[in-house]
C-alpha cells in the first residue's frame, strides 16, 4: 500500500514555515524530519506515524487511539501509529504533528 498523498499534503501544510524540515521516503511512507530526526510520517500502511517520548507519548495521544508502532512483530519504543480516521480534522492532525515535532526538536541535530 502506498502512503496517502492527501494526508502527506496535509502534514506538509502544517509544517509550512518551520525551519529544519525535510522530507524523506521511509517505512514505505513519507517521513517529515526536523533537523534530521523523524517527527511524523504519512505511513505506507495507512495513518500517521508519530515520534514520541517513550514515557509519555502514548498517554498524551491516547484520545486519538494512538498505539505503539509495530515493526517486524515488535513494538517500537518512541514511535506511535494513529489511524487515518482519527486524524480527519486539522486539529486532530495538528496534535500528532505538534507532538512529533516537539519530540524530534528535543533531539540532537543529525547531519
Amino acid at each position: 500500500m502506498a502512503y496517502d498523498e492527501a494526508l502527506a499534503a496535509r502534514i506538509r501544510e502544517q509544517l509550512k514555515g518551520r525551519s529544519g524540515v525535510t522530507e524523506q521516503r521511509m517505512f514505505g511512507g513519507l517521513a517529515f524530519l526536523i533537523n534530521g530526526n523523524m517527527a511524523v510520517a504519512a505511513s505506507g500502511q495507512g495513518g500517521v506515524l508519530v515520534r514520541a517520548d517513550p514515557d509519555t507519548g502514548l498517554r498524551e495521544l491516547s484520545s486519538l487511539g494512538a498505539e505503539p508502532m509495530v515493526m517486524r512483530g515488535r513494538p517500537m519504543d518512541g514511535w506511535l501509529r494513529v489511524d487515518a480516521g482519527k486524524v480527519g480534522t486539522a486539529k486532530q492532525l495538528e496534535r500528532c504533528v505538534n507532538h512529533g515535532v516537539g519530540f524530534a526538536s528535543s533531539l540532537p541535530t543529525k547531519r
